[in-house]
Parts: structure tokens; sequence; C-alpha cells
């Protein structure tokens, strides 16, 4: 699979995932469940102001089933009654709508109500961009602000994890510094040799991992050439791992914006994957999301 579209065909063949979607009354979902629903990929179970989702079906011409229609105005419980809905199995996804990313991360991580899996949450990108021919993964530009080292790690194997899902078998991740080198006033390059070394110790298994590193080597053999670097990373990495969310946000934006590149994404770590993007999102981002999500859900390391 080295396309997006080649992950929304393959989930396709796994037969529509349910997703509930906790408060479900904004356009963008609904147009993007509207698509979901009409290539067979998923249905929605839509929780929420049950007019103004009507209301919104009724401007992209669709009609949104009763039975998948579940009438709860406050945000909060609309949160809880979705989870519920994944909880009792009558969902396998969660995504997110009119509410707020806080809001719905609190509800996830309730001890009693949640979706907790004793497990690190964090946002795993997959992408394309114009002259690459293969997916490549980004993570976390959204969850964790400042991982620490233990976070870090946890954030490569999920990255991980998600790769494995899509079908790259042993992915090569570099962890992306100001340079190549350990230097003691830049934490972020000490971080990035100690995962290294817990990658070749086997701490972080499944994967190549190599950092610090800066972001030319992984995309320019020159660069690499001028350097004096010989690394597997050259040419074909398929992880990249910024050193905190700033970092993160700030390539995911350019790989949007300058290089037009196309992306969907979904957080992990939870007893789900979980379908949460920005309202800047497309409904194709959308769409793309959602395959991963299932994909991820029928995964042998989900399954396990």
């Amino acid at each position: 699979m080295r396309r997006l579209q080649d992950l929304v065909e393959a989930a396709r063949q796994k037969g529509p995932a349910t997703v509930a979607i906790a408060a479900a009354h904004d356009p963008d979902v609904v147009e993007a469940m509207k698509t979901a629903e009409e290539i067979g990929l998923a249905r929605g179970i839509f929780v929420g102001n049950k007019a103004k989702i009507q209301a919104l079906a009724e401007q992209v011409s669709w009609k949104i089933p009763d039975d998948q229609l579940v009438d709860e105005r406050e945000e909060s419980l609309a949160l809880r009654k979705a989870i519920g809905l994944v909880r009792d199995k009558t969902a396998s996804l969660l995504m997110k709508g009119k509410i707020k990313t806080s809001a719905l991360m609190h509800g996830v991580l309730d001890r009693e109500a949640g979706l907790r899996a004793g497990r690190l949450l964090s946002q795993v990108i997959v992408f394309q961009v114009p002259g690459i021919d293969r997916l490549m993964l980004m993570s976390d530009a959204a969850i964790n602000i400042a991982p620490t080292l233990a976070q870090k790690a946890e954030i490569c194997r999920n990255a991980i994890e998600v790769a494995h899902a899509i079908g790259i078998t042993e992915p090569k991740l570099a962890l992306l510094c100001g340079l190549e080198f350990v230097n003691p006033d830049m934490p972020a390059t000490l971080d990035a040799a100690a995962l290294t070394m817990m990658n070749r110790r086997g701490q972080i298994t499944g994967a190549y991992v190599e950092g610090p590193i800066a972001m030319d080597v992984p995309l320019s053999k020159f660069a690499a050439d001028r350097k004096g670097i010989n690394s597997p990373l050259v040419e074909q990495t398929d992880i990249f791992i910024p050193p905190d969310i700033e970092a993160a946000n700030i390539l995911y934006r350019a790989i949007l914006y300058f290089a037009n590149g196309e992306s969907g994404g979904v957080v992990i770590g939870a007893k789900v994957p979980l379908i949460l993007l920005s309202r800047a999102e497309t409904p194709e981002t959308k769409i793309h999301s959602i395959a991963i999500a299932i994909l991820m859900a029928q995964s042998p390391q989900a399954s396990s």
C-alpha cells in the first residue's frame, strides 16, 4: 500500500466499521460520514443535537436513519454516551465531533467510564507527498507537548504499530533534531541517542531507529554524502519523530502547505483508535483517518 487511497480500499475490504461520533452536530463530520457510508467504509452513530445533525445532513442531500441518531444536547453527556457505545461494542471506533480535543481526551481517560488501556496516547499521521512513491508517518503533533524520554519511547512504539498495520513491516524511524551529533546543550540530541540505544538493546522493537539526525539526511543522499553519513535512513525513512509538539506541528503544516501533501491520522493508545481531527482538515483527510483507524482496530496487535 503506497498511497492513502490504497488504505481506504484495504479498509473497505474489511467491511464497514461503526463509528460513534461525540457531539456529531458538525458539518464537516456529517459530510465525511456521508461519503464513508456511500463508499462502504463506515457507518456513523451520531450522538449530539439531533435537530442540528438532521439539518446538516439535509444540506448535503442525506437522510440519516433514526437508529443512527442519539439526541443529546449536553456536550459532556454526548461524549459519555458515545464512549459508552464503544465500551459496549455497539461501535468499534470513536470520532471527535463539535467538541474540544481536551474535553474528549478527558472523557477517554476517565478511569471508570473511559477507554483507558494503560498506555500513552499519541497522534500518528500517515502522509504522502508528490515525488515520493510511498506512505510515510510522523508523530506527535497533537497530544504530548514536551514528551519525556520515556514518553518518546512510547511515541515511537505507537508509530511503529501504525506502520505495521498499514503494511510497512520493517519501518525505518528517524529521530529528528537540529544536527547529527550529541550536544549536551541540546537535550533532544541526548534523548535521540538514548532511544537509538534502546532500539539496539531490544527495548524498542519492530523498526530500525536512528538519531539524532537532521531533516535533510533522511530526504537527500546529496546531503548525507556531503555530511559523510552512511545510514539506512537516507531517502528510505518511513517514520519521522520530531522532538516536541511544536516541531511536529510545524513539520505537519509544512507537509500539507509547502509540499502539497495529503494525510490522515489517528490517536492510539486507548482501547480503540480515536479519530480526532482539527476543524481545518478536509473531508478527504477524515476519510483517510477513518480508514487508518479501521486498519489499526483490526491489526494483529489490536487483537492480541
